[in-house]
């Protein structure tokens, strides 16, 4: 004898019900994040990894030097021009000292060549002037006593001709011939003096242009000077490197030395930047940036401050992509070929509040394209 099966037991109907309500639900769930999800794809463009960028500046050594101080410490804030750290200036302050004695020397000189020019141009003015004036008296009595000679030798020869006819007495003739011998000697002694007078004339003149020997020592006694001038600057410069300061008001970021290590000329020091100015940096796919343009409003979320809204604009688009500025290109020689969406940098400008939006600082940004 067979038993017939017993019938299957039927749902309730208050349970399919539930289970319909729960699918409508989820149905109506995934349409809304769906909705929500075609309308941020149609309005903004996003990038959850995006980071906080600022110039990082390395101050350098531009001295080779030991370390005597360091002044400072990592994450401490300083004014413009405040000391990083000094480097040993020992052996830069003697050499300063040194070419300031050559130049205190330079200057005894150049005063002892001074006064001996005046004194040398008081004593050759006078006796080129006593000189000058003897030579004008020699050659007037030498004008003097030709005219007198020429007279007397035309009564010579007067007093020669009337004695021929037996005019005037021979002693006449003698005395005229005597007159004229003695203005003859005269008008020599006259010559003689005044070329004398013009031989001291001349050495009062090369006496005189010592003055110009004394003038090219005296110049290139200044030249000396400026030349030492120059190189003092240079030292002066070097003393002053040799003291490291900020390029303005900054954060140390990072130290590279401590006190008593050697650096050398380009040596990093420490890594500063303003922490007043820092952006947001979002490497945004290729095939949105046709969407991008500037000044477009941009919302910031920054991982370290969940709670706290950002708002930023697009400052910069890039020109290049990321991978322009790779180390190892990749031309891909093999002619295998796998296409790769390529990324482009854009620069968001962003406010700082109270410093604590830091360089690296990882962000998610929202930006407004409008254009659904």
């Amino acid at each position: 004898m067979t038993t017939s099966p017993s019938p299957a037991p039927r749902p309730a109907r208050g349970g399919i019900r539930a289970r319909l309500l729960l699918v409508l639900l989820a149905i109506g769930a995934g349409g809304s994040f769906a909705g929500l999800e075609v309308r941020d794809r149609l309005h903004y463009v996003t990038e959850t990894d995006a980071r906080i960028r600022a110039d990082l500046v390395t101050v350098s050594s531009r001295v080779a030097g030991w370390v005597t101080r360091i002044e400072v410490r990592e994450g401490e804030r300083l004014a413009p021009n405040a000391v990083l750290a000094t480097i040993d200036d020992r052996e830069s302050r003697l050499l300063v000292g040194q070419l300031e004695s050559q130049v205190a020397a330079l200057e005894a000189d150049r005063a002892r060549l001074a006064a001996e020019r005046e004194l040398v141009d008081l004593q050759t003015a006078s006796r080129y002037e006593t000189q000058r004036q003897a030579l004008a008296a020699a050659e007037a009595s030498v004008s003097a006593l030709l005219a007198q000679l020429e007279l007397a030798r035309s009564e010579l020869a007067r007093a020669q001709s009337l004695r021929g006819s037996m005019v005037i007495s021979a002693q006449q003739l003698d005395q005229a011939r005597a007159a004229a011998r003695r203005l003859d000697g005269e008008h020599r002694m006259a010559m003689a003096e005044r070329e004398e007078s013009l031989a001291r004339l001349e050495e009062a003149r090369a006496e005189r242009a010592r003055l110009t020997v004394l003038d090219r020592e005296i110049e290139g006694l200044a030249h000396r000077r400026a030349e030492l001038l120059g190189r003092i600057e240079q030292q002066k410069l070097d003393l002053a490197d040799r003291v490291i300061r900020s390029p303005g008001a900054v954060v140390v970021d990072r130290l590279f030395v401590e006190a008593g290590e050697f650096v050398s000329p380009g040596q990093r020091i420490a890594l500063v930047h303003d922490p007043e100015q820092v952006w947001v940096e979002a490497n945004i796919k290729e095939t949105q940036i046709r969407r991008l343009r500037l000044g477009l409003q941009v919302e910031v979320t920054v991982d370290a401050f969940p709670d706290e809204a950002f708002v930023g604009r697009v400052d910069n688009i890039g020109s290049s992509t990321t991978g322009s500025f790779a180390l190892l290109p990749t031309p891909n020689p093999s002619g295998n070929f796998t296409k790769i969406t390529q990324r482009l940098p854009v620069r968001i400008a962003v406010e700082q509040r109270e410093q604590r939006l830091r360089p690296g600082m990882m962000v998610e940004v929202r930006i407004d394209v409008g254009d659904g």
